[in-house]
């Protein structure tokens, strides 16, 4: 019986310890990365393709440029067209009346991630794939330190969820995660839908058809966005 509390007790010092450790270092990470007060919103938007990158402009070009920047634009390193759609919505953005972007800094910029998984991949390699992907998305949020994750269904949006969650964990950044289901999802929500959905990993969790609202409760019915 003593040696069993003498292991119980070790444990519990190890737990307390490593506890602590974490502890500072979000409290280090936190005073390192901390950001003064301001009036913008550090956006990262995450394309995709599959009609993704043209809902998620369509909703977008609703927002303050003013306001929500600088903005990063995310899209699968193998998406080259998402990036040309972007470059032309920031520029056609940028000549509407009322639309313009503080002059004080760059208004955006245009990264890329590996895809998790490729059409055909096998499960091994997807596996590898996969923690390519996070560690490049992880880099990534940490870099940029977005205020507000904005997502609407591409299988890109799940390292970069899954990264904000742990910058916002640590303290690195504010990182809420708004989710919008595609206005072609009536009945049920996509595969990244159902991940952050059942995982509660988005801060606010959009659908678009009452039909798929009274199916996933926990979702707030928005309307037809786009």
């Amino acid at each position: 019986v003593r040696q069993i509390n003498e292991v119980y007790f070790a444990m519990l010092w190890i737990l307390l310890q490593v506890g602590v450790a974490l502890a500072a270092l979000r409290f280090a990470l936190a005073l390192l990365t901390r950001r003064r007060h301001r009036q913008t919103c550090a956006t990262m938007v995450v394309l995709g393709s599959g009609g993704h990158t043209a809902e998620m402009l369509r909703l977008f070009k609703n927002f303050d440029a003013s306001v929500y920047r600088p903005r990063v634009y995310v899209a699968a390193a193998t998406d080259a067209l998402s990036g040309v759609k972007a470059t032309a919505f920031e520029k056609a953005w940028a000549g509407i009346p009322g639309k313009g972007s503080d002059p004080s800094g760059p208004a955006y910029q245009q990264a890329v991630i590996p895809r998790s998984r490729e059409v055909g991949q096998s499960w091994t390699s997807s596996a590898l794939s996969t923690a390519h992907a996070m560690l490049c998305a992880l880099a990534l949020v940490f870099r940029a330190r977005p205020d507000l994750v904005l997502v609407n269904g591409p299988g890109t949006c799940i390292p970069v969820c899954l990264s904000a969650l742990l910058a916002r964990m640590l303290g690195v950044a504010t990182a809420k995660i708004v989710y919008v289901e595609s206005i072609a999802r009536v009945y049920r929500l996509s595969l990244s839908g159902k991940i952050l959905y059942h995982a509660r990993l988005a801060s606010i969790f959009f659908v678009q058809w009452p039909e798929l609202q009274a199916k996933y409760p926990r979702s707030v019915l928005a309307g037809r966005l786009m």
